[in-house]
């Protein structure tokens, strides 16, 4: 079945291996602007909210405590950003007025959609899917492009932050309509990793931003609705809201009852003027432990049982000049680690995000043989170093890192110091 193909480059279980591959670098030809996201009403923090530099291709997205971090070339102090978020009113400001640490609201989308524009279109929820996923040749882009992306992955040992790698990828992106796959260079990586905190087995991601790319529905459809799959969901219509003060149209689904298999659900946004996937939430039903584990495990002991309890996959596009294109996916996995004679089990978190900073439309091809390009079944994490110079970024773009984050590198940055 090829949904399955999606999921075996997701994970491997490997015994803990230290890579090193240093690189550093400064650039003081920018300012940092960092500031909070909130709901207007709720005061909550807004998570994955789009911040785009206005009339450039530089951006980033809010963490989960609504907090971004934006470097701002000084060719574009004078210029604005945009911030949005799904359910809410975008916003404009200007750069200069823009205060470090300022709470920036967003109000709420107040929409309604009646029945009689959605029957405008189709009445069948699946036909609006299908509609959607044949869009790719006139909505998204079709030129090679070169994405500046930024990608972080971390591991939890329930709780507590145990691993944690970044890097800043270049990604080949292929142009929609025809079927070739994208291509990813590494360009800087770091990580930090507490072993003590791991015992002798640990959880890695194999496939690294392959593993967030793939989730691109629109560009590889291959990986949750294949033609032979599409008839084992259910589809329905929720309830519209909007983004950029357009109208979306919210289409849930779910693997139908008699279905075994694992397959998934969730909500996509689709645009109602235009047809075009701007968002999509989904999960794996992974009720059958047997099936679900195979889709995931690569490699494990043959003491050693290990099973996913929970598998979300997020993600965003962002629009320019009329055409869309990938902006932002997250993953989150957990699982289970039962040693077999022993009492207690282990819960591991494996959570991923990417997140397109910059890009350029590119002319020429790529050069297959260069020597930085990763593969699908790459691990991060064993192609990185520390994270010892708070300059190592320089005038990349990246997703600011969360408190219990930062506070982990701290922790871990210790230990090994002990050690």
């Amino acid at each position: 079945m090829k949904t399955l193909k999606f999921n075996k480059y997701l994970l491997a279980l490997f015994l803990l291996i230290v890579g090193v591959n240093t690189l550093f670098a400064q650039d003081t030809d920018f300012i940092e602007l960092e500031a909070r996201v909130i709901d207007k009403d709720t005061k909550d923090a807004l998570v994955f909210a789009d911040v785009l530099i206005l009339d450039t291709n530089i951006s980033t997205v809010t963490n989960t405590d609504g907090e971004f971090l934006l470097k701002v070339p000084h060719t574009n102090l004078d210029g604005s950003i945009i911030i949005s978020h799904l359910g809410y009113e975008k916003k404009e400001l200007k750069i200069s007025s823009i205060m470090n640490n300022e709470k920036i609201a967003l109000e709420p989308a107040i929409t309604e959609l009646d029945e009689i524009s959605i029957s405008l279109v189709t009445k069948d929820a699946r036909d609006l899917v299908e509609r959607t996923l044949e869009k790719k040749s006139s909505l998204y882009n079709n030129e090679n492009s070169v994405m500046t992306a930024f990608y972080r992955e971390t591991i939890k040992k329930r709780r507590k932050n145990a691993s944690l790698s970044e890097a800043v990828v270049k990604i080949h992106k292929q142009p929609y309509n025809n079927f070739r796959t994208d291509n990813i260079e590494l360009i800087k990586a770091r990580k930090n990793t507490d072993y003590s905190k791991l015992d002798t087995l640990a959880l890695k991601l194999q496939g690294g931003p392959f593993s967030n790319l793939y989730t691109d529905i629109i560009k590889y459809p291959e990986f949750i609705f294949t033609p032979e799959d599409m008839p084992k969901y259910k589809f329905s219509y929720g309830k519209s809201t909007k983004i950029n003060n357009r109208q979306i149209y919210v289409v849930n689904f779910k693997q139908k009852e008699d279905i075994g298999i694992p397959l998934y659900f969730g909500k996509l946004y689709i645009d109602a003027e235009t047809l075009a996937l701007t968002n999509a939430v989904y999960s794996l039903n992974v009720s059958n432990r047997e099936l679900s584990s195979r889709m995931y495990v690569r490699k494990k002991p043959r003491k050693v049982d290990v099973y996913p309890t929970e598998a979300k996959y997020r993600v965003n596009y962002r629009t320019t000049n009329g055409k869309w294109q990938y902006a932002y996916s997250n993953i989150s996995l957990t699982f289970k680690v039962n040693w077999k004679g022993k009492l207690f089990n282990s819960t591991y978190t494996l959570n991923s995000e990417m997140a397109i900073t910059d890009w350029q439309i590119q002319d020429t091809k790529l050069a297959k043989k260069r020597s930085n390009l990763i593969t699908p079944s790459t691990i991060i994490s064993e192609k990185a170093s520390g994270f010892s110079d708070p300059r190592f970024w320089g005038a990349y773009n990246i997703i600011e890192p969360e408190k219990s984050i930062e506070s982990a590198i701290k922790k871990i940055q210790k230990q090994l110091k002990r050690t």
